[in-house]
């Protein structure tokens, strides 16, 4: 195969993945999804370095890839740890739930349509400690 071609069909594929990282980050409001597309932006762009330091038939881009990538996943843990701890706070991932992270001097975002309030949840069922009798209806 020509190696020009290879490179083109390299590089459509890490642009289709870079593009839909782009989608998917600027659609969506959950964290996680968020944060998946970045790495789907990432992973094209990593994806194209490849290929262009194939195409030069150097290793460069290669080893830079190799260390992109071990930042990627200690980004990764790190952040998912962070999610984490804004589920725990507020019991969603929602990012406009969060707008007291902003900097003191922007205005909030206002949704054009609000997301539903949550319908609560009804409580589960308790046992009886042991040693104790339920209570009877009088019947």
């Amino acid at each position: 195969m020509n190696p020009v071609a290879a490179l083109n069909n390299y590089l459509m594929v890490g642009a289709v993945l870079f593009a839909l990282g782009v989608i998917g980050f600027l659609s969506r409001r959950n964290l996680i999804i968020m944060f998946l597309s970045a790495e789907m932006m990432l992973q094209g762009v990593a994806l194209n370095m490849v290929a262009f330091a194939r195409y030069r038939g150097n290793v460069q881009g290669q080893a830079f890839v190799l260390f992109m990538l071990t930042v990627a996943a200690c980004e990764a843990a790190i952040a998912l740890s962070l999610f984490m701890v804004l589920y725990r706070h507020r019991h969603t991932l929602d990012v406009s739930v969060w707008q007291e992270l902003r900097e003191a001097d922007q205005d909030p975002i206002v949704d054009d349509e609000p997301l539903p309030p949550l319908e609560p949840e009804e409580p589960l069922p308790h046992l009886t400690p042991a040693g104790r009798e339920p209570e009877h209806a009088p019947s």
